[in-house]
């Protein structure tokens, strides 16, 4: 990368920030590559092919590698394929207006970190643009195949889905809804079989594009009884308001289960759930070449 600078990284990594700071909840990596374009145009050397991949620009791959400090840092989050400023990023974009000054600041958080690594720890890639980036893109590309998946699911397999996880994660679902009007409740499930221990678990399940706002949640809550406990999972995800509101409630009140906190629940018990489960969301591990071009 000796054509790229460390003001050149600065330039690059702030203004990633500058367009995610206009969306408190962050945006696909591919739509922030998108919109970076605007910000911080490509050199002619960035906007060029590798040589020895035809089709594979250098700007994007880059602007990935150029934003692994700044995760380690602690000032950008990157998640199944979206990427989100934290609030030290935030300040951050504020307090080191020069590019190379920016730079030296997350190199410095990056150096901190990479000393906290013990020795056996395998570390990210840092010579090559390439480096810890194919596997960045695959796992973006297999989420938002997954996500899709997830919303386009019949609701009633969708809900079937949830019952086979709380199954597997060892409830006793006493009852599921039929077809129909389902009172706000689609499932409820005890900690023990007969549901004589602990809260009753009352579900809602919304396979929905639509993020579930906080009159949503309300409404969910309404339903509740005072010693139960509410879990309302949505594929659409939770609009920021309703996330806030659920955290302000009594512990235990109530949990939100968006698409992401779903999915890793799924692979964490994926090997135990019976095969009939599986087969609403069939999964298969893909090893990954993570070479170094």
């Amino acid at each position: 990368m000796a054509e790229v600078t460390a003001r050149r990284r600065g330039e690059l990594v702030r203004g990633v920030f500058r367009v995610l700071a206009q969306f408190p909840d962050g945006l696909p990596a591919k739509d922030v590559l998108t919109r970076l374009r605007s910000v911080v145009p490509p050199t002619p050397f960035e906007d060029s092919d590798y040589p020895a991949r035809p089709g594979v620009r250098r700007y994007e791959k880059i602007v990935r590698f150029s934003t692994i400090k700044a995760v380690k840092a602690g000032w950008l989050i990157k998640e199944k394929g979206r990427w989100l400023l934290t609030d030290e990023g935030r300040k951050a974009l504020e307090a080191y207006q020069d590019p190379e000054e920016f730079e030296r600041q997350v190199d410095k958080l990056y150096k901190r970190w990479e000393a906290s690594v013990p020795e056996e720890a395998e570390e990210e890639p840092k010579e090559a643009p390439e480096a810890g980036v194919g596997l960045e893109e695959a796992e973006e590309m297999a989420w938002r195949e997954v996500e899709e998946y997830l919303l386009e699911l019949d609701p009633y397999d969708f809900q079937n889905l949830v019952k086979a996880l709380l199954q597997d994660m060892g409830y006793h679902v006493a009852w599921i809804a039929p077809p129909g009007p389902d009172g706000g409740t689609d499932l409820i499930a005890y900690s023990d079989p007969l549901g004589t221990q602990g809260p009753r678990v009352r579900v809602q399940v919304k396979r929905r594009r639509e993020k579930v706002t906080v009159e949503g949640l309300r409404a969910f809550m309404a339903v509740l009884g005072h010693e139960d406990i509410g879990l309302l999972v949505s594929a659409g995800g939770f609009t920021r308001d309703a996330e806030q509101e659920a955290r302000s409630q009594p512990a235990r009140r109530i949990t939100l289960l968006d698409p992401e906190k779903l999915f890793d629940l799924w692979v964490q018990y994926y090997r135990d759930v019976p095969e009939e489960g599986r087969r609403i969301l069939p999964l298969k591990p893909v090893y990954y070449l993570a070479r170094e071009d």
